[in-house]
């Protein structure tokens, strides 16, 4: 492994010289991509795909009202706005503007980022708004009346933090933030509940509910359905497991019942139900599956839990949402989806799949349980745009047509195919592979992410289609082990000191598209953020001579201190804790930072490594040591930071732009 010069003062964010070496860098790196002359014609196009006025305004219903946030060409930083079911099903949609987020902007001198709404309901005439400087985790969060369209002067509002917020009532709410000492938890997220009532001070008012500093989080909120009223709170122990506890009404006196389930269970509770799914057998529960039992009656001794869905080796639940009357289970078949649906008269009935056009990828996009039986569902594929349906399930299983995104890159010629190819320690996975299979051999980008039960399903990227397959390549979405396709043991398979088997099934599907034909090594390329950038970096170091470069986004790569940086602490249960001499052992062995080699060892493909100031969810410093470390060892590497963007890596459409035409262009001149 090569020396590292001593680059310290890039671990602090905001450090004057960190800033200039990540201006400088990323500065150069943009100049030389810019020598393509194709680079601003796909930045203008992808910027105008995002921007466009065809795209679907996507809804969610509170009330009488369907809301929506909304960025284009005049509105960079977007609209927050609602409109009725009638006008949105009519021509020439009528919306009422609720919060222009780039006037405010300029009006407070704040590169505010939206981050969503709190609706109080029923009433649905407050909510709680989060806002983002730069698109950071963190945000401050200010009362806003539905009504009057304005911010609540002297309403509730809570300075720049990584807080939990829920609705009690008009004048209460509970409050998660960094209130001091004990507040927060190793990873930065509240470790206290705090019962706020309006016209306090937020700092006297009463702890509810607290954890431990080594805890990830501690959450609670309300579910003010009516007839069914209670507080949940939720108490994360690692990323995997939390113990829940629920109270009967909305008074914050009244006392918490744990919920006696196992740590890795999850609990859903709805109306007078309480689904469980187990990661681990429970109560004659599987792995995967999913249980009911009324709610009552399991807080009263009852263990009678009656099985809802059973997994099999192909079959997996992704996910449930409800509705007034309904269960909707989200279904994956070999990475193929269906939406099923149970009646919540006897969630165990047989349950029936609504109606979906053929290989597409479906979800649900929004429900709203208080006021019906509504559904809004979204399919799309590689190649298909997205299209937005409508269906009343209390009237039945065919959703209605309402809005079809255009085709916004030329999508002629181009197929999926579905392989599947055998991993290092005999495990078949699958990976999906798009393009024109007329053509033979020509670059291939491989994404790829596989950890936290992330499941990759085929889905339209205009971003994708534009920068990449319009240009005659291939794509690859592999389904690597670590995600949640094949229910959870698919996913602990390659936990903590088993990681390294996340890299066997990449490196085996690398290997497979060399055998296929259809890219030799130096015409693929890989790219990943986040989990796929530890991914992509890793790749790097173990098997560069698998592919001709490597794009690596807001990614981990110094897994020796992650658990230190940011909200690091709470991935331990995914990667392993580096305090543990048995697991850093494990860790040591695949960390990027830790396994760089000089270019006299042995030669690397050329990387791209990129960033953002603003990220608070994986600190810079990931990106910025291993760019350095690269650069030092006498690889080939290029840095780009973006200053906004928070973890997403780009904080509007423009920014956006210009990082996705940064890569895309950045791939083409190098394979």
């Amino acid at each position: 492994m090569t020396e590292h010069t001593d680059r310290t003062f890039l671990e602090s964010i905001d450090d004057p010289r960190a800033l200039a070496w990540a201006e400088e860098w990323s500065a150069v790196t943009e100049a030389d991509v810019d020598r393509h002359p194709g680079r601003a014609r796909v930045r203008d196009r992808i910027r105008a795909a995002l921007d466009t006025d065809d795209r679907i305004p996507y809804v969610a219903r509170r009330g009488d009202h369907l809301y929506n946030f909304w960025r284009d060409a005049g509105h960079e930083r977007g609209l927050w706005r609602r409109t009725t079911l009638e006008s949105y099903l009519g021509e020439g949609t009528e919306w009422e503007v609720l919060i222009d987020v780039d006037m405010l902007a300029a009006e407070e001198n704040e590169p505010w980022v939206w981050k969503g709404a709190h609706v109080l309901t029923p009433d649905n005439d407050r909510a709680l708004v989060r806002l983002s400087r730069g698109g950071a985790d963190a945000t401050v969060i200010r009362e806003f009346d539905l009504g009057t369209r304005s911010f609540v002067a002297g309403g509730f509002a809570l300075p720049e933090a990584k807080s939990d917020v829920s609705w009690v009532d008009r004048d209460t709410l509970l409050v998660g933030t960094d209130t001091g000492e004990g507040s927060l938890t190793a990873s930065g997220y509240p470790a206290q509940v705090r019962v706020w009532r309006r016209g306090t001070p937020l700092v006297d008012a009463p702890v509810y509910t607290s954890g431990r500093h080594d805890d990830v989080a501690v959450g609670a909120w309300a579910d003010t359905t009516p007839g069914h009223e209670r507080i949940i709170v939720s108490r994360a122990l690692d990323f995997y497991r939390s113990r829940q506890s629920v109270a009967a009404g909305l008074d914050p006196d009244a006392s918490l019942q744990v919920l006696e389930i196992p740590e890795d269970c999850d609990a859903i509770i709805h109306h007078q139900w309480l689904f469980l799914a187990p990661r681990t057998p429970f109560a004659g529960l599987p792995a995967g599956g999913l249980g009911v039992i009324g709610l009552a009656d399991f807080l009263g001794g009852a263990r009678d839990i009656r099985p809802v869905f059973e997994p099999t080796a192909r079959i997996s639940l992704q996910s449930t949402a409800f509705t007034r009357g309904f269960l909707i289970l989200t279904l994956l078949d070999d990475v193929a989806t269906s939406l099923r649906v149970h009646p919540l008269t006897d969630p165990t009935a047989p349950g029936d799949d609504i109606v979906l056009p053929d290989l597409v990828t479906a979800s649900v996009v929004s429900t709203s349980p208080l006021d019906g039986d509504e559904v809004w569902l979204t399919t799309s594929s590689f190649t298909r745009p997205a299209t937005l349906w409508r269906l009343d399930l209390a009237e039945g299983l065919v959703p209605r047509m309402v809005r079809r995104s255009p085709a916004l890159f030329d999508a002629a010629g181009l197929q999926t195919r579905q392989h599947w190819v055998t991993s290092a320690d005999g495990t078949r996975l699958p990976y999906f592979i798009t393009g024109d299979f007329s053509r033979g051999s020509r670059p291939t980008l491989v994404g790829g992410y596989g950890g936290f039960e992330v499941s990759l399903t085929p889905g339209y990227s205009a971003v994708r289609g534009i920068g990449w397959l319009e240009q005659g390549n291939f794509f690859v979405q592999p389904n690597l082990r670590g995600g949640g396709e094949f229910g959870p043991d698919w996913h602990t398979q390659v936990t903590r000191t088993n990681r390294h088997k996340v890299w066997e099934d990449h490196h085996a599907v690398l290997l497979d598209l060399v055998e296929r034909g259809y890219a030799r090594p130096e015409q693929i390329g890989i790219r990943g953020g986040s989990n796929g950038g530890l991914l992509t970096s890793g790749a790097l170091v173990q098997y560069p001579s698998a592919f001709g470069a490597a794009v690596i986004q807001v990614p981990l790569t110094d897994m020796l201190r992650y658990h230190t940086w940011s909200a690091g602490a709470s991935w331990m249960a995914e990667y392993g804790d580096p305090d543990n001499p048995a697991e850093r052992a494990a860790i040591e062995a695949w960390s990027p930072l830790h396994n760089v080699e000089g270019a006299d060892v042995e030669k690397y493909p050329p990387a791209l490594v990129t960033t953002s100031t603003r990220d608070d969810r994986v600190h810079p410093a990931h990106a910025r040591l291993f760019a350095s470390a690269l650069r030092d060892a006498g690889q080939p590497v290029d840095y780009f930071e973006n200053t906004e963007g928070g973890h997403a890596g780009a904080a509007d459409n423009a920014q956006v732009a210009r990082v996705e035409s940064l890569i895309y262009t950045w791939l083409s001149q190098r394979l």
